[in-house]
């Protein structure tokens, strides 16, 4: 069977992933498949920047709000469940396009870099994960590297979730999760993507960009959002950014500008952990928002994917 075409929009948050998706959606009869690891949960709309029905314009979108956000969701579990998607859209002779900024997401999918879907061993998980309280990041990832150097490397002393994982299926296992990873994607991939990557020239124009989109989502009710989400979910609105720089305003600890600038320094952090991850891909075109105007950037990218060709006969 031969690899299934497919576009692949990525890039830092704020800078355009969704609005160029769409396009691409109404300019190729496509479908757009969401790589978000927030937005697979209902209820964070507004922090997650799930795009709006108006956003959206008519073009379906999938792996978006189907999750509640106490239910554990793994690496594994999301490419089996975008896998399913991908399928469906192909058989309706739509153009498959998945967006998204959760880099682990889009090279777990359409690189063959998951981490294979290994049972959880709660006990094991709540041990390591006090490990981690206790010694640090670091140390944690420093054991990590002791027995799988490649994944290791690929993930950040804050990554807590995904180092405690990664421990946990060598524990299980005894083989290090990169190598489990290699193992299962010996067979030919499945996709042949066209990566389409969003990124500026200038930094600033993107922090400006995460800045404005921070001041939007406060004035479509990100406190009442955030105020909601704590009181049923604290432990995912803990490690959420756009809730989590916010709750010391709603306890009454900070004034709202302070928890406001804490808030757009983790975007723009964030956004920064984002290119970094996907700068290493070296199949991303590189198109730049700051350099030209937005129909320039769909044109380049219809030229991109019309020289590799991934769109279905019509």
């Amino acid at each position: 069977m031969s690899a299934l075409p497919l576009i692949a929009v990525v890039g830092p948050t704020a800078s355009g992933k969704t609005a160029l998706a769409v396009e691409l959606a109404l300019a190729t009869n496509g479908e757009v498949v969401s790589a978000d690891s927030m937005q697979i949960y209902r209820g964070m709309e507004i922090a997650s920047a799930k795009p709006t029905k108006a956003e959206m314009r008519g073009v379906l979108h999938h792996m978006m709000g189907f999750l509640d956000p106490e239910t554990p969701y793994s690496v594994a579990a999301y490419v089996r469940d975008a896998a399913a998607c991908i399928r469906e859209i192909a058989s309706r002779g739509k153009t498959v396009i998945v967006a998204g900024g959760t880099g682990l997401y889009i090279d777990s999918l359409l690189t063959g870099t998951a981490f294979v879907e290994t049972p959880s061993d709660p006990a094991l998980r709540r041990s390591l994960e006090a490990q981690y309280d206790a010694e640090g990041g670091e140390a944690l990832r420093k054991r990590l590297a002791d027995v799988d150097a490649e994944t290791a490397a690929r993930l950040h002393a804050n990554d807590k979730k995904r180092i405690v994982r990664a421990l946990e299926v060598y524990l299980q296992t005894g083989t290090p999760p990169s190598r489990l990873s290699a193992e299962s994607h010996n067979a030919p991939p499945p996709y042949r993507p066209v990566f389409l990557g969003l990124a500026f020239h200038d930094r600033a124009a993107l922090y400006r960009r995460i800045d404005r989109r921070v001041d939007e989502m406060l004035r479509a009710g990100l406190l009442d959002e955030a105020r909601a989400f704590f009181a049923g979910h604290a432990a995912t609105a803990a490690q959420a950014i756009g809730y989590k720089e916010l709750k010391p305003y709603l306890d009454g600890e900070v004034p709202l500008e302070t928890a406001v600038d804490a808030l757009k320094r983790a975007t723009r952090r964030y956004a920064k952990r984002q290119l970094t991850w996907f700068r290493r891909n070296e199949a991303i075109h590189w198109i730049y928002p700051d350099a030209c105007t937005p129909d320039a950037v769909l044109a380049q990218a219809l030229a991109i994917i019309k020289a590799v060709n991934v769109c279905p006969d019509k």
